[in-house]
């Protein structure tokens, strides 16, 4: 089974810079995407016969917003997790199958000044919570940007970056505390000490020329699930937006 997760800075920009062909090249059964920017039918998405598509788009127009496209009929789905806080920014996507469920999720950014943190804060609790109750039920699969590079290796520039949006110890710890509450980091799992693999660069000072990136972009699942996890990747080759899609392969 193949998943891709990929932040596209505007599905419709991301349409003109090639998406469709990286679509078609990798055929994932599972296509999360991340920051939308459009309601669907706003573009013409031709991913071929028997495609589903499920959107969550944000309410204030060109705004965040998530999709999953894929072959596979879901038992159930789940938009949002049933907060009103934090339900109106079209920010996560829940497909339920028989052995699984799929969480596609665009966490919060901090933003400028950490104007956003104690919103931030309460979306990682709410969000740790929610997870944690899918986890009782089935094995979870959770990717999307995520809004945090967790350790010094993350990153590039860990120490001018520190109390950054994306960098601060606040985002960290709870990322520590999700993944000690039995979740386990893919890239990390098969990579734990690998440097200078990124997954998004700012398109400020020529970033992604000289690999100054962030690894903000994750697939994390059900620290049960571990033994099922055949590869994950992050396809830094692959251009279209700020970030480059992550890959997993899940034999389950």
């Amino acid at each position: 089974m193949k998943l891709i997760s990929w932040n596209v800075n505007g599905l419709r920009a991301c349409l003109k810079k090639g998406f469709l062909d990286f679509y078609q090249e990798q055929k994932p059964d599972f296509c999360c995407l991340q920051e939308t920017k459009m309601e669907q039918g706003q573009a013409d998405v031709d991913l071929g016969e028997n495609m589903l598509e499920y959107w969550n788009s944000a309410e204030k127009k060109g705004y965040s917003g998530t999709a999953v496209f894929t072959p596979h009929q879901p038992l159930a789905v789940r938009y949002g997790m049933g907060k009103e806080e934090h339900d109106h920014e079209g920010r996560l996507i829940t497909l339920e199958y028989e052995k699984f469920y799929l969480v596609c999720c665009y966490t919060p950014n901090s933003q400028s000044e950490l104007k956003r943190l104690d919103y931030r804060m309460e979306w990682e609790d709410d969000l740790r919570t929610y997870l944690m109750e899918l986890d009782k039920v089935k094995p979870v699969i959770y990717c999307g940007d995520l809004n945090v590079a967790h350790r010094e290796i993350d990153l590039k520039n860990p120490k001018t970056n520190r109390m950054n949006a994306g960098f601060t110890d606040q985002e960290r710890e709870k990322m520590t505390t999700l993944l000690s509450s039995g979740f386990t980091d893919t890239f990390r799992f098969l990579y734990p000490d690998l440097e200078g693999v990124y997954s998004w660069w700012s398109y400020r000072f020529q970033a992604r020329k000289k690999n100054a990136g962030w690894r903000i972009d994750y697939f994390i699942v059900s620290d049960r699930l571990q033994n099922a996890i055949k590869q994950a990747e992050i396809l830094t080759q692959v251009e279209g937006s700020d970030h480059c899609p992550v890959l997993l392969e899940l034999d389950i």
